[in-house]
């Protein structure tokens, strides 16, 4: 199971935008701050339009004929520096900044929902597909022994032939009996090597691995709750059913915030200058400014209403996707649990009839080495044993197939507190 979680693509996925959708709520958070900014500018320099203005006026003055030393100079090079220190805060937003904390905080509650659902699901597959694997692993020792006495069969039948008690159409009639078995254990090794592919896939496996199945095929345990009590506890404990209820808060915070575009919007802000003339010994000189900002877009053409509208359908939508949701989990825990219960009957009664049918072949075939019974009463044991062998390896997979079902159909997050059901 953990090498199935750590190597599947999707739930890396999910688990890296669950990652993401923390930072998303981290940023959700900031908009109860305040923002603080501030800017710097140093400025030093010479202007020519302040020669330009100096020699327009010696020029008025008729300066050109003065001593150089007695005209009106040039401007030197002037410089400052100047900096500002701003603080701007949303005091109301018309319910727009906790709508959007709340959709981050579900959203991202969403988010682990389905990293639960995901693992859950993987879990599942694994286990099915382990569970055919064993399936496939079993069928290719029941071909063998299928064949082993098929061949055991046919060289107890060549040699009564050879003896003068048997006949050649028991020869061929066996011979078409092995066959037929030998047929069944090259199909058997095929699907065999389907169910190991399969499984490596989901481990995400290389291609080359190969892939046993290491337990004993045995009932893997028992169900001791209720069907009304399965179903309760499913209700409770269903990713699924929970993400439908996150998702429609999602949608009511969505709406909260397409209305909030309509709503009046009101700021405070603040703010400290400093300036220093590079050219005077004064220092620097300091103002400040303060302030507040009302803001209210009250008619927008019905965009803000259109789109809450479109929140208020996907509500209802999520509603009944719940419902949908919740009628598909109690058939599945009908069906497991209706599965559960009929292999559970069948794997005692699978287990009498592997004993019964083993004892008949076992006096089968000592009649028909006796020369008291038929070829025919050997092949039909022998086709009785095959078939007993894989009742009840089908009763206790499929008993096995049902327990996981149901394990996983009351499964995620048992701690939930799905209690608000539309």
């Amino acid at each position: 199971m953990e090498l199935a979680k750590r190597n599947n693509q999707e739930l890396q996925q999910a688990q890296l935008n669950l990652e993401r959708n923390q930072f998303v709520l981290q940023e959700a958070l900031t908009a109860w701050y305040p923002s603080l900014s501030t800017s710097a500018r140093i400025d030093y320099g010479q202007g020519a339009r302040g020669q330009i203005s100096a020699q327009a006026t010696r020029d008025a003055q008729g300066q050109e004929t003065v001593p150089p030393a007695q005209r009106t100079p040039n401007p030197g090079p002037s410089g400052s520096f100047t900096a500002t220190l701003s603080l701007n805060y949303n005091l109301y937003t018309g319910g727009q900044r906790p709508a959007q904390v709340r959709l981050a905080e579900e959203q991202l509650n969403l988010q682990q929902l389905e990293v639960e659902r995901l693992s859950e699901e993987i879990r599942l597959q694994v286990t099915l597909a382990y569970y055919n694997l064993q399936e496939a692993d079993a069928r290719v020792e029941i071909s063998q022994a299928a064949v082993t006495e098929s061949a055991q069969i046919l060289r107890d039948t060549e040699l009564l032939e050879q003896a003068g008690l048997g006949t050649r159409f028991e020869v061929l009639q066996q011979q078409v009996e092995l066959a037929n078995d030998s047929q069944g254990l090259t199909n058997a090794l095929s699907d065999q090597r389907i169910a190991r592919r399969q499984l490596a896939e989901l481990l995400n496996l290389s291609q080359s691995a190969e892939i046993t199945a290491a337990d004993p095929i045995e009932i893997a345990g028992s169900w001791d709750l209720s069907l009304e009590q399965s179903l309760i506890l499913s209700y409770k404990n269903r990713s699924e059913l929970e993400q439908q209820l996150v998702q429609r808060k999602i949608n009511k915070e969505q709406r909260t915030i397409a209305l909030a575009a309509v709503r009046p919007q009101l700021s405070v802000f603040g703010q400290i200058d400093l300036l220093d003339d590079l050219n005077d010994t004064l220092g620097f000189g300091d103002g400040y400014s303060v302030g507040a900002q009302f803001q209210w877009n009250f008619f927008d053409g019905g965009a803000a209403m259109a789109r809450a509208k479109q929140e208020d359908i996907d509500v209802a939508v999520a509603e009944s996707s719940f419902a949908n949701q919740r009628d598909q989990i109690r058939f599945e825990i009908e069906q497991a649990y209706s599965q559960l219960n009929s292999n559970e009957e069948s794997i005692e009664t699978a287990s009498f009839a592997l004993e019964v049918a083993e004892e008949s072949l076992r006096l089968a075939r000592l009649r028909f080495q006796a020369g008291v019974g038929t070829q025919t009463d050997v092949i039909n044991q022998q086709t009785a044993l095959t078939r007993a062998r894989i009742n009840q390896l089908t009763a206790i997979l499929g008993y096995n197939r049902a327990l996981a079902n149901l394990q996983r159909a009351v499964s995620n997050l048992p701690d939930s507190k799905v209690t608000d059901i539309p």
